[in-house]
């Protein structure tokens, strides 16, 4: 099977975003999105807003970009849409925020959203499916042919510990510390088709394993192969899918920074004649779970020997590295934001210091909450909500 790769200006940008919907009252996820939506739809073609839809539950909403090309330019397309978005849910005593995780809510009292693909997932997937109270960044940047998207996509691999513990935030299950900075990793990773992608040699072997998975019935649509990194063929893109969902947006903007730069690197070795190698299967694998069980605090595989080191380390001598990247794409600023987190701590951490300080988990939702609505990250010390 032939499939075209609808080639995409180099290191243009797209972010998608998904949030949940949460009662404001009860802290809990309320499934409202169909009438949010509705609202928010007015107007527009069709009644559906073009840069906010349904996800698999109705306590979602996913708002997207256009195609940026600058990381200043997602972010403040994200704030136009959160600021409709904000309008329409406070209200109904709705709050919005974004992690990775919900702290409490059971995820056996969420609603399926009404599109017939989300109801065919949860019949095929059952269980699995069906605890997917999980939400995430995905970043896509833009490449101009289907060979460097493999290329790229392969290369990015070394790359996933750095950008699941910058954004990891879901180290609350159910109302229960998982030990984990990242729970969200694991739970979505129990789908057939989501997690660690296959190491693929070129375009002609990509096409040849999705007419397989068609074939064999294992997917409808290429639409559901849900890896970590995967080439995106209707938009010309290399997408970021790793990501537990970002609390702010300073910290999106820093995590499409880190990701368009990324991009940007190692298509201009492409063009070299230097694609970055992928390291081997069991190294990635090792490092992705690392940077789910530790977060900030992973030491990470760096040879085939096993040795190790900090993935802070790492972290900043990445963003060193790319900075000259940055500077050339207009997000050395964003960047930047990168070594912040490294050094404060992202969201699970935060999470747990507050907990720690006292705060119960409905006081980490109204953390949740505040951080999105002010960009401002809420710590112990600081009054809390409610």
């Amino acid at each position: 099977m032939h499939i075209d790769f609808n080639a995409s200006e180099r290191s243009s940008l797209g972010v998608e975003m998904e949030l949940e919907v949460v009662d404001l009252s009860t802290r809990e996820l309320r499934s409202a999105a169909t009438e949010v939506l509705a609202a928010m739809g007015e107007g527009h073609l069709g009644g559906e807003h073009p840069k906010a839809k349904h996800e698999l539950f109705e306590s979602t909403v996913e708002i997207i970009t256009g195609v940026c090309t600058t990381v200043a330019e997602a972010r403040a397309d994200l704030e136009a849409t959160l600021a409709t978005l904000g309008g329409l849910c406070a209200p109904r005593g709705l709050g919005l925020m974004c992690s990775g995780s919900h702290p409490f809510t059971h995820w056996a009292t969420q609603q399926v959203s009404p599109n017939p693909r989300y109801h065919r997932l949860v019949e095929e997937m059952q269980w699995l499916a069906r605890r997917l109270q999980i939400f995430g960044i995905h970043v896509h940047v833009g490449v101009r042919s289907a060979e460097k998207a493999i290329a790229i996509a392969n290369g990015l691999l070394a790359y996933l510990p750095h950008l699941l513990a910058v954004s990891a935030s879901s180290p609350y299950w159910m109302g229960q510390d998982t030990g984990l900075a990242s729970c969200r990793s694991k739970v979505f990773e129990s789908l057939p088709m989501a997690g660690l992608p296959h190491q693929l040699a070129d375009w002609g072997e990509f096409e040849r394993f999705m007419t397989t998975l068609l074939r064999s019935k294992a997917i409808t649509s290429i639409r559901e192969v849900w890896w970590d990194i995967r080439p995106h063929p209707d938009f010309g893109t290399v997408e970021l899918r790793v990501c537990d969902g970002l609390p702010r947006l300073s910290e999106v903007a820093a995590v499409a920074a880190l990701t368009q730069c990324l991009v940007e690197w190692m298509d201009g070795a492409y063009d070299r004649g230097h694609p970055r190698a992928a390291p081997r299967p069991w190294i990635v694998r090792e490092n992705k779970w690392k940077a789910a069980r530790y977060g900030m605090e992973a030491e990470i595989i760096v040879d085939e020997h096993g040795n190790l080191r900090p993935l802070r380390d790492e972290l900043a001598g990445l963003v060193e590295e790319l900075a000259p990247v940055a500077r050339g794409l207009g997000c050395a600023d964003e960047l930047a934001q990168v070594a912040v987190l490294v050094a404060e701590g992202p969201s699970y951490v935060r999470q747990r210091a507050l907990v720690a300080d006292g705060a119960g988990l409905s006081d980490v939702v109204d953390a949740l909450v505040e951080e999105l609505r002010t960009d401002r990250a809420v710590v112990p010390g600081r009054a809390r909500l409610g």
